[in-house]
């Protein structure tokens, strides 16, 4: 038999093993509580809610000295009488120029319009612009042409009323776009289409007005003379006006001059 070989076990090697393991772990950085803390926070940030400052609402336009002045003495819940009514008006108007005496009409709906002939002129020069045969012995401002025509395309508007014979609103069709929402496109519902030019321009020049609704809103605004003119033309002038709108349709007016405040109707009065 052979000599035995004895195994020799060298107990150092785990030991080599463990200090290894630890110099390992040892080059890992510790991190601080605090540190950890900030980690915590950067993974899972608070939320921030934000909080709306409440609106303030918006202040009232100061009035100037003179309407101040003017109004301290004005009662607002008011309904004058007629007369009355326009002779204060009359005393709250502050222009500096000629001012008119303007009606503020609420009505029961929209999409009312027509033509009425006020008794008294209210001053204020129409400049009428007719086209078709018989235009220009018509007695309006203007003879409209086709070259006209070309010049309203281009937006020169030097009139306030557009009256026309049927023959001609195929050609004044090419501008309706521009004179359709100024109000001025000719309707056979006021008068402006008409194979009787003359008559129309004369109704017009004696104190023919329209009067129509706003397009959105149950409300007519007209003037209906000067704010000089005597209480008693105005007074006739405001009596046709309603007497030709019909009791039914009138819910309120309000009458005010051109710059001034306006005074409440009371429509009981007329």
């Amino acid at each position: 038999m052979g000599r035995p070989k004895i195994k020799i076990i060298d107990d150092s090697a785990p030991e080599a093993e463990e200090k290894e393991k630890k110099v390992k772990s040892s080059d890992k950085p510790e991190i601080s509580e605090s540190a950890a803390a900030n980690e915590t926070k950067t993974a899972s940030p608070e939320v921030k809610t934000e909080t709306k400052k409440p609106q303030k609402p918006g202040k009232e336009k100061p009035r100037s000295k003179k309407y101040q002045e003017l109004t301290k003495d004005l009662d607002r819940n008011k309904n004058y009488p007629l007369n009355e009514a326009i002779e204060t008006v009359k005393k709250l108007s502050y222009s500096k120029f000629e001012g008119s005496l303007e009606a503020h009409i609420n009505t029961a709906t929209t999409g009312i319009r027509g033509l009425v002939s006020l008794p008294f002129a209210s001053g204020r020069k129409l400049r009428i612009i007719a086209f078709g045969n018989g235009a220009e012995t018509s007695g309006a401002d203007t003879a409209g042409t086709e070259d006209t025509i070309e010049s309203i395309n281009k937006g020169k508007i030097d009139f306030d009323i557009v009256v026309t014979t049927p023959a001609w609103m195929s050609k004044l069709a090419k501008v309706a776009r521009i004179l359709g929402p100024r109000g001025l496109m000719p309707n056979p519902k006021n008068g402006t289409i008409t194979d009787d030019l003359k008559r129309s321009v004369e109704g017009f020049q004696a104190g023919k007005t329209e009067y129509k609704t706003e397009s959105k809103a149950p409300v007519i605004h007209m003037a209906l003379g000067k704010i000089n003119q005597p209480t008693e033309e105005l007074s006739a002038n405001i009596k046709t006006l309603l007497q030709t709108l019909g009791k039914t349709r009138v819910k309120k007016v309000t009458l005010s001059p051109t710059m001034g405040p306006s005074v409440k109707l009371d429509l009981s009065s007329i």
